[in-house]
């Protein structure tokens, strides 16, 4: 005789868990790629980590965060966004150039549009999955040093925590990726 098996609740919630687990999984993969395709980092690497090759990158990460976020004013895409950048390139080389040279430095600089891989990051108010993402890279000197990165469109590198859900909707992230980047679906952390 063949005894029937009873599931108890804690069994029961440990599959459902199970179940629920590998269903969110599944998912996520298409949100990342989608996030990414909305997305455009800045990517700003230092000729070294000197403390004051670290501080002319801060300056000159300040220098080309606003001309880009003045250019990028009302771009509603990431196709747009490229457009923009792709034509201030050597603006933005200028910018950096001009700064460096205000430090007494006369590095190499080099401004370019390039998918580049990114760890998963936390900022203040959201985080991004890991993965390749356009981005703008400004690459000073040797580009040797450590480097620091954001998100330029949407502009979220000047965005307060609170204005990042109403920043991302505007630039057509959905509200699910919005969720998910801030974390209120438990994010990527």
């Amino acid at each position: 005789m063949i005894k029937k098996q009873n599931f108890r609740k804690w069994e029961w919630a440990l599959l459902l868990s199970l179940l629920f687990t590998l269903a969110l999984g599944a998912c996520w993969p298409e949100e990342q790629e989608s996030i990414q395709s909305k997305v455009t980092r800045l990517h700003v690497l230092a000729n070294s980590d000197s403390d004051e090759d670290q501080a002319v990158k801060l300056k000159v990460r300040d220098a080309v965060l606003e001309r880009a976020t003045e250019t990028l004013r009302g771009a509603d895409s990431q196709t747009e966004a490229r457009r923009r950048l792709t034509d201030i390139l050597p603006e933005l080389e200028e910018t950096a150039r001009a700064v460096i040279t205000a430090n007494g430095y006369d590095y190499s600089v080099r401004a370019e549009l390039a998918e580049t891989s990114f760890p998963t990051k936390e900022y203040d108010g959201f985080a991004l999955p890991a993965g390749e993402y356009l981005a703008l890279r400004v690459l000073i000197g040797e580009a040797a040093g450590q480097n620091w990165w954001c998100v330029v469109f949407p502009p979220l590198c000047t965005a307060a925590a609170s204005d990042v859900p109403a920043v991302a909707l505007d630039a057509g992230l959905t509200d699910q990726e919005v969720a998910l980047i801030t974390e209120a679906d438990e994010g990527y952390i």
